[in-house]
């Protein structure tokens, strides 16, 4: 079942695995760089700079709180401290702290709006798969 829910401190659990120890982050996008086209990976990804085109990994994005994008994001989790215009599809959570803003739809197994962060578009929190599109369980059926 889909879950909701405000948080108002600053952590980023989803980079922390189970014994609090960090995950390691396979893709770095600095605060100089600007990354034009398409980005695909399967690791974790933090950006810190600018992104135009489409990220999708099968890890999880952490956008920074001074990186800017203008993409389409897809990953397993979302944790936005910067700005992103596009949509966002995390297949289990996205996060939204408190000096994100986001401009597009989003659609996440699981939602965190801190307070303080602005959302403008349509939100969804229909299970979906890793490409973005609903799971075979939460779509309609087909009648003969």
């Amino acid at each position: 079942m889909a879950q909701l829910t405000y948080i108002n401190d600053k952590n980023m659990a989803m980079f922390n695995k189970q014994d609090g120890t960090s995950q390691e982050i396979e893709t770095i996008i600095g605060p100089s760089v600007t990354l034009e086209g398409n980005f695909v990976g399967s690791g974790d990804v933090v950006v810190e700079g600018s992104i135009n085109g489409t990220l999708k990994t099968q890890g999880s994005v952490r956008v920074g709180k001074d990186a800017k994008i203008k993409a389409e994001v897809r990953a397993a989790q979302v944790y936005v401290a910067g700005e992103i215009r596009g949509n966002v599809f995390a297949s289990s959570s996205l996060e939204l702290a408190s000096s994100a803003r986001v401009v597009g739809n989003i659609q996440a197994k699981n939602l965190s709006i801190e307070a303080g962060a602005t959302f403008q578009g349509k939100s969804s929190m229909d299970p979906i798969d890793e490409d973005g599109d609903k799971n075979k369980s939460s779509k309609q059926k087909e009648t003969k």
